[in-house]
């Protein structure tokens, strides 16, 4: 694992997440007022797409730009995963708890971070974009959860 993937996950460590879940601290981006909206939001097919297209578009361009580091991904995923999940399982465990949320919300906050953690590995060969805008918000003490408007027109939802 890469020195910056080590300081990014320590980072995320060292903040309680979901802090300011229902405070409107920003006008970058749009807000869904309850956790019931948030997974909604979370586990819709249209967030679900924009995630997903999201990663292949940063794996196209891994391969372009050098496609033997991308053939280190699948490896490097599995590599990750013992690390982010043990992670996302302790930062979630309270509010999963206190808000009977399901496992929908877990997975998308592990998708975020795992993806995060991969555009970190691969920095040197393209720049973090999607992820680490994600990553942001989970810093803040929010949970970014969808998208208004057309990608990339329109603005982030959070709660």
């Amino acid at each position: 694992m890469h020195q910056r993937t080590i300081a990014t996950l320590a980072e995320l460590d060292g903040v309680d997440w979901f802090t300011n879940v229902g405070r409107h601290d920003s006008e970058q981006v749009a807000y869904v007022p309850t956790w019931k909206d948030a997974v909604e939001s979370c586990e819709s097919e249209e967030w679900g797409s924009l995630c997903q297209e999201a990663t292949n578009r940063y794996r196209s361009k891994l391969i372009e730009r050098d496609a033997a580091r991308f053939r280190e991904w699948n490896s490097l995923i599995r590599e990750m995963k013992l690390t982010t999940m043990p992670l996302v399982l302790q930062k979630t465990k309270g509010v999963v708890d206190a808000n009977q949320l399901p496992k929908g919300f877990i997975d998308t906050v592990q998708w975020d971070i795992l993806h995060l953690c991969m555009e970190s590995e691969f920095a040197d060969v393209f720049p973090p974009g999607f992820f680490a805008s994600q990553a942001y918000w989970y810093l803040k003490g929010h949970f970014p959860c969808g998208w208004e408007g057309d990608f990339p027109s329109g603005r982030l939802i959070v709660f």
